[in-house]
């Protein structure tokens, strides 16, 4: 198991302590709306960190929406919704110049991207050239309309919901997009006990559009010590060679038509930084990278024909690989 650096690592401030349990109580606040699902609130929590993107892959029903805009409410951030349609346009995302009579000058009329919090809500249901129309924001953290670059706020980052690609109407999300997201989570169906109390919720009067009881327990100041704090995280030697043989393990995969690329390892990376923070950590093991592959890597990935057909999947795929690569003592 690797060690942490000498003189055990970089010492934290209070400010970052208190910034961890903030954020560690964000399971809690969310679960008032929502029930379980606190990896996925963890995997969220990692992805603001990182200021990363999350990519969230479930069937219809299972809570995704709330669960986004729980989080957004307990964080005290500004929170926009889009949901995206067949005929969804670019500039409904991004915004557009509206002429004004009373100036006769054209002015920028902000669209729903610029804020802290963005859900792009069944990203998968319109078509190529309005996904495009995030890429740039995700990735530049900007939007250029008529040449103008203009700086959307901070922090900011998109939730994506998408629904299983077997699903009617929906479009592949091209790869280019895939890989800005940071994360993909899936959240799953419930166990039957959860199914049950969320039936008692409804039962007793639940309203999902009302998060009126849902208290702001973190602040974007708690964001930005725990960035701080993430971004002095030791990662040894051994770790960072562990991550580039998991990745590389990946592209030389038969099973594979696309391994991760080199963006696909900083996120790994990222990710295990952050989780070790969040665990209380100022260094990360291999175990920190383990537990960050499924979500950092398997939209990166794509299967062979032929494998998908044998019933090989992403995440039966990067067990197998975390299993042959050797781990760093």
């Amino acid at each position: 198991m690797t060690t942490p650096p000498e003189h055990g690592g970089p010492a934290e401030t209070p400010g970052a302590d208190a910034a961890r349990d903030a954020l560690g109580s964000l399971r809690a606040e969310v679960s008032k709306a929502v029930v379980g699902q606190d990896a996925v609130v963890t995997g969220l929590v990692i992805a603001l960190l990182c200021r990363g993107h999350v990519l969230l892959e479930g069937v219809p029903g299972v809570a995704k929406t709330l669960l986004v805009r729980t989080l957004a409410a307990a964080l005290s951030l500004d929170f926009k919704r889009v949901q995206f349609t067949p005929d969804l346009m670019p500039g409904d995302v991004t915004g557009s110049l509206i002429y004004d009579a009373k100036t006769s000058e054209f002015e920028f009329r902000q669209g729903p991207v610029f804020t802290n919090l963005l859900l792009a809500d069944e990203i998968n249901r319109t078509p190529p050239k309005t996904q495009a129309a995030l890429l740039e924001a995700m990735e530049e953290r900007q939007v250029s309309v008529d040449g103008k670059p203009r700086r959307l706020p901070e922090p900011f980052i998109v939730a994506a919901t998408q629904n299983p690609v077997e699903y009617e109407g929906t479009y592949q999300l091209p790869e280019a997009q895939l890989d800005r997201f940071l994360l993909k989570l899936t959240v799953p169906l419930p166990p039957r006990e959860q199914e049950i109390a969320v039936l008692e919720r409804h039962a007793l009067g639940f309203d999902p559009r009302d998060l009126s009881h849902v208290k702001a327990v973190a602040t974007i100041a708690d964001l930005d010590a725990g960035r701080a704090a993430v971004s002095r995280v030791h990662a040894g030697p051994e770790v960072l060679g562990y991550i580039v043989d998991i990745a590389r393990a990946t592209r030389q995969s038969p099973s594979l038509q696309l391994g991760v690329s080199p963006r696909g390892a900083t996120a790994l990376l990222a990710g295990a930084r952050a989780w070790a923070w969040l665990s209380g950590r100022s260094y990360v093991t291999p175990d920190d990278v383990k537990a960050l592959a499924r979500p950092s890597m398997r939209h990166r990935i794509q299967l062979r024909p032929e494998a998908e057909l044998e019933g090989a999947t992403a995440d039966g795929l990067i067990d197998a690989i975390l299993a042959s690569v050797p781990v760093p003592r």
